[in-house]
């Protein structure tokens, strides 16, 4: 057990390294004006859009992190702490070059590629999409199409999700702003959610939002923000984003509100990444997006999404839209272990604040220390394990089947229908 000296040092430690992380904006820096989309559109999509990027000050930033590195000791907390250090410096560095070729060295390095092996050495984000790609072109268009609800306005949507965000979150539920030029359809801090103004919605995109951006991204923020001798689990930054997004579209995926539209854009994303890096452009990754049915603006912002930050003409985009599908292979997988193997408080302590996966076992150490408290706010298909007990347990016991004899089987069977 730490001595109370050893605590309050690591606790200020924490601190200090949460307030250097504050200095590191990462979408907020590589954002892009609406000048620019409505010059592109203006231009008639012919003409590569004029990117600039303000300069990047890190003095502040450096100056605390040379504040931090005072405190420094030889615990494993110590430790854990300079690895956060240097994971928040990636990310500084990564805006230091914002425009050139570098900056998608730094972001590989930081988000992965579309060809970077997950835990088993051998899978691919590019896989997930290539099978979700095969799959969905072997099912009937109209099919898909009669899957779809009424379309709703953003007005709309933001009073829905407000109202059970205020229902969830009480006296700490974040304010709901419609705004522009958003490269996403809602984004979230722990005071508000951003929702794209002249979005496309409809009532699968209010639950997918609702359980994505309140249920796990404000929450976990919020519980990050509130561990007063741990304050580094309120930082969001680079190297933790894999492990966040996977989170939120898990619980998309595990609450029934993703559907095949979503599924699209987020694999579309991981082969447009790999386009760009196999040197498309601009334009030829936005016709892209264009021919796989997004309406000119939904195009736009995919497109935007790619190359923020990066090199227009091609070889250097941005790869952090990755995350989402490698994210939720390896959240998924972990969620069945920690039930295969019991350890079913670890799921709980995922949503103490802004972690990556791989520092569970650290965390659980700082929970025992009294460093870290568990969360106020879980989401509601998290609070009852029941569910996923048994889901996951079936999961498990699927490996034992043989899938060769049964994809026969089932394939023999289906013959038969027309």
């Amino acid at each position: 057990m730490l001595s109370v000296k050893d605590k309050k040092r690591i606790s200020d430690l924490s601190n200090l390294i949460y307030l250097a992380s504050r200095k590191v904006k990462i979408l907020k820096h590589i954002s892009w004006s609406e000048n620019i989309r409505i010059d592109f559109f203006k231009n008639n999509f012919k003409k590569l859009p004029k990117v600039t990027y303000p300069d990047y000050d890190d003095s502040d930033f450096i100056s605390l992190i040379k504040e931090a590195e005072k405190l420094f000791g030889d615990t494993k907390y110590d430790i854990w702490l300079k690895n956060k250090v240097e994971e928040i410096k990636k990310s500084s560095e990564l805006l230091s070059a914002c425009g050139t070729s570098e900056f998608f060295k730094i972001s590989s390095e930081i988000y992965g590629l579309p060809s970077t092996p997950i835990h088993d050495k051998t899978t691919m984000p590019r896989d997930l999409s290539d099978k979700f790609e095969e799959i969905i072109n072997s099912i009937d268009s109209n099919q898909i199409m009669q899957m779809h609800s009424q379309k709703l306005n953003a007005e709309t949507v933001a009073e829905e999700i407000s109202k059970s965000a205020d229902a969830f979150f009480g006296e700490s539920a974040p304010k709901i702003k419609l705004v522009q030029g958003l490269s996403a359809k809602a984004t979230a801090s722990s005071k508000t959610i951003k929702i794209r103004e002249n979005g496309e919605f409809d009532q699968t995109d209010v639950r997918q939002l609702l359980n994505h951006e309140a249920y796990i991204h404000v929450a976990t923020t919020l519980n990050g923000r509130g561990q007063e001798k741990m304050k580094i689990l309120g930082s969001n930054y680079g190297s933790i984003t894999k492990t966040q997004e996977g989170l939120a579209v898990f619980s998309e995926f595990i609450t029934g509100s993703i559907d095949v539209d979503r599924m699209r854009r987020i694999s579309d994303r991981v082969l447009a990444i790999q386009m760009a890096i196999d040197g498309a452009d601009f334009i030829e990754v936005f016709k892209y997006f264009v021919k796989k049915n997004n309406s000119n603006n939904q195009a736009f912002e995919s497109t935007r999404r790619v190359f923020r930050g990066g090199v227009l003409t091609g070889g250097a985009p941005f790869t952090k839209d990755l995350v989402y599908l490698d994210g939720l292979i390896r959240v998924y997988n972990f969620f069945r272990s920690a039930i295969s193997q019991g350890k079913t408080e670890c799921i709980e302590l995922l949503f103490s604040g802004k972690i990556d996966l791989d520092d569970i076992p650290i965390i659980y150490s700082l929970y025992k220390e009294g460093l870290v408290k568990k969360p106020k706010f879980i989401p509601p298909w998290a609070v009852d394990l029941n569910y996923l007990i048994c889901f996951f347990s079936f999961s498990v016991f699927l490996e034992n089947v043989n899938y060769d004899n049964v994809t026969n089987y089932y394939e023999s069977l289906l013959k038969g229908v027309d």
